[in-house]
This record gives C-alpha cells, structure tokens and sequence, in this order.
C-alpha cells in the first residue's frame, strides 16, 4: 500500500505527469515526434528489451530537462547547448536514486562515446543529433573514453542511449504515459 492513498499517484507522478501536459506536445527537436513520443518510445524500448523499473523510469525521463527549461524548441540550430541533460539529473536526484539518475546525467555522454568507439554509430544519427553532438563537445577522446568505461552505470547509460536513438518514429505507437507513470509510482515507492 503507498503512502499517498490508493488509486492515486505520488505527488512527483503528479509533478511529472504535468510536465508531460503542459510541454510534452512541443516539438523533440528537429524529429517528427513530440517531447511526450519520444519519452513514451524510449520506455516502450526499454520495457521491451526487460530492462529494470529504475532505468524504464530513466528512459521515460531522460529527456525530461527539455520540459523543464524556458529556451526555444529550436535551442540547437542557434548554437545553444540547453545542457538538458544535466538540468534532469538535478532535477531527478532530488527525487530518485542513482540508478535513475546516472543513465539520464550520462546519456549525452553516451552519444559522445558511441561515436568514439562504434564507426558506424556516427552515420545512424539524425541530423538534429549531428548538430546536437557538435554543441556536446563531440566524440570522445581515448581518455575520455576509458573514463567513461569506468563510471557506475556506464552500461545502462549506453543503453539509454540507444533507445534515445531508436524513439523517433512517429509511426510508432506504444502503452500510454498513465502506463508508465505506474513504474514511476513503483521505483519512488521502493526509495521511500
């Protein structure tokens, strides 16, 4: 039984969900996908691929720095690095545990990294993430690279990255956010 009564969420389900309702119909970028989509795809992947509560919730949020900041959907095509990532795991780490927070702090990172070590990642990016990368410093250098390696959740983030990647079809279609936000609801239930 939750502390917050049954058949309610927790009030940072709430707070996310919205987020989701206010923001989560603007534009991912330059993708043909919204905020909301795109969150809702990178879950539906790593809730396919059976990855754990915790990083379904980091998938679901990774991104979540974008509904958080004022600067325009268009940040990138101006030459502004919104640093969304790092807004997120500020935001996330006041409410959930690193195996939330890490991959979503990581997952830009991450980019860097598979350009670094993989020569084909490079050509699968979408040319938002191309622009995006230049902005993120690039691909890693080979210390970079063995630093990266060495970070707790370094695989999950990588993962992370992965689905990212993949969740831009606007073809798609997946479970609902209400389904998702039940995995939010569990992972705060278990910190608490």
């Amino acid at each position: 039984m939750s502390a917050w009564g049954a058949g309610e969420h927790h009030p940072t389900t709430v707070e996310i969900l919205s987020f989701f309702a206010n923001k989560g119909q603007s534009q991912y970028g330059g993708e043909a996908v919204s905020q909301q989509e795109h969150a809702l795809q990178a879950a539906h992947f790593a809730e396919e691929s059976g990855a754990s509560p915790a990083l379904i919730v980091a998938a679901l949020l990774h991104d979540v720095g974008h509904l958080l900041h004022t600067l325009p959907d268009d940040a990138p095509d101006q030459g502004i690095d919104d640093a969304h990532e790092k807004l997120a795991a500020r935001w996330l780490g006041e409410r959930f545990g690193p195996d939330v927070v890490s991959p979503v702090g990581l997952h830009v990172a991450a980019k860097r990294y598979l350009c670094a070590t993989e020569s084909a990642y490079f050509d699968q990016l979408s040319t938002p993430s191309v622009i995006s990368l230049k902005l993120q410093g690039g691909p890693m250098s080979p210390e970079e690279v063995c630093e990266f390696e060495a970070r707790a959740f370094f695989a999950e983030a990588v993962a992370l990255r992965r689905w990212d990647d993949a969740a831009k079809d606007p073809e798609l279609v997946t479970a609902p956010l209400e389904h998702f936000a039940q995995y939010v609801d569990r992972v705060l239930q278990e910190r608490n």
